[in-house]
Parts: structure tokens; C-alpha cells; sequence
């Protein structure tokens, strides 16, 4: 079976930004932010996905990736 991981915490970090600073950008709280950027959240809006793609200038696979364990 196979899972979803969130490489969100790569990307922030490559391009040197906080979290703070990327929720508010995004529009989203800090809380809701993290709970996608430790793998807990069970769904992501495409315009959630399309704004983080937009501040961090990344694709939604740099972002999400799929491994078969």
C-alpha cells in the first residue's frame, strides 16, 4: 500500500521562507499550514495547492509525491 508524502517543509526550506511568512501569502493560518506541512491533512484544495505553487514558484510535485511501500 502506498502513501501520499508532503514535501512541503523541502520546498520552504530551499527557498528560505517561514512559515508565518508563507501562510500569509497563501491565506492560510499558521494551524492549517502546518497541519499540510507535517502530512496530517486528509485533502488539499487545488487552490490551496495552486497558491503555495505560486509564492514558492514550485509544480504540485515538488510539493506531493507518491511512494508504494
Amino acid at each position: 500500500m502506498g502513501r501520499i508524502i508532503v514535501n512541503l517543509d523541502v520546498e520552504m526550506a530551499k527557498r528560505k521562507i517561514s512559515l508565518g511568512e508563507l501562510s500569509e501569502r497563501v491565506g492560510l493560518t499558521q494551524a492549517n499550514l502546518s497541519i499540510l506541512k507535517t502530512g496530517k491533512a486528509k485533502a488539499v484544495r487545488f487552490s490551496t495547492l495552486e497558491a503555495i505553487c505560486r509564492e514558492l514558484g514550485c509544480q504540485p510535485g515538488d510539493i506531493l509525491e507518491y511512494r508504494d511501500e
